[in-house]
């Protein structure tokens, strides 16, 4: 599952938050490598969802520092 809604990350644990950040880049990384070893990825939606993901994340992770 790649997309993450914001009531998802709102009911998450930091520690899960953590944890789903790293799955997230995991499988970015595994998308990047897909398109430069010349390959075709199955779905090109993945990036952008996976991407903006990795967006929400990181703003709610730092919205919890501030406070």
């Amino acid at each position: 599952m790649t997309h993450l809604h914001q009531r998802d990350i709102d009911s998450m644990s930091e520690e899960a938050r953590v944890s789903r950040l790293k799955e997230l880049q995991e499988e970015l990384l595994q998308l990047r490598a897909e398109l430069s070893l010349g390959g075709r990825p199955s779905n090109m939606g993945a990036f952008r969802t996976t991407r903006r993901s990795i967006a929400r994340l990181k703003t709610k992770m730092q919205e919890s520092q501030k406070e």
